[in-house]
């Protein structure tokens, strides 16, 4: 009898052991039957968000106004603050990771296109990124 319930509590040990395994899969490396996941797609039509230089922005822009910014990016200033730059002049900008074109590294030379909106207070105020757009 004995034996039976430590051979139980060991398959049990074992199958919990198993779930464990199977439900955290990080730092594998190898070979995978799961599906792929898929990038979504991004529109590249017309647009009715204005297209507004940063000095546009900065002097007559509205807090959470929507807007569309052309120019670099030109230096990261961490926890995912960026300082964008046109022709105008520059302002800090807020992007998410998963808002970089994926697959696609950008450089402090490469132009952008950011879409997002004005994010206007008393003590701060930034460009919250929701999509950037490599220029040719």
């Amino acid at each position: 009898m004995r034996y039976i319930a430590s051979t139980l509590a060991a398959a049990a040990a074992m199958a919990l052991g198993a779930t464990v395994a199977i439900a955290q899969p990080s730092g594998y490396t190898g070979p995978s039957n799961a599906p792929k996941a898929v990038a979504p797609g991004t529109y590249t039509g017309p647009s009715n968000v204005p297209l507004m230089t940063v000095k546009q922005l900065l002097d007559t822009g509205r807090d959470d106004q929507v807007a569309r910014l052309q120019g670099r990016i030109v230096s990261f200033e961490g926890d995912e603050r960026y300082i964008f730059e046109d022709a105008t002049g520059r302002i800090t900008v807020e992007i998410d990771n998963e808002d970089f074109p994926p697959g696609q590294t950008v450089s402090a030379e490469q132009r952008v296109e950011l879409v997002g909106e004005l994010d206007k207070g008393l003590r701060k105020t930034e460009f919250e990124v929701d999509r950037v757009t490599l220029l040719p």
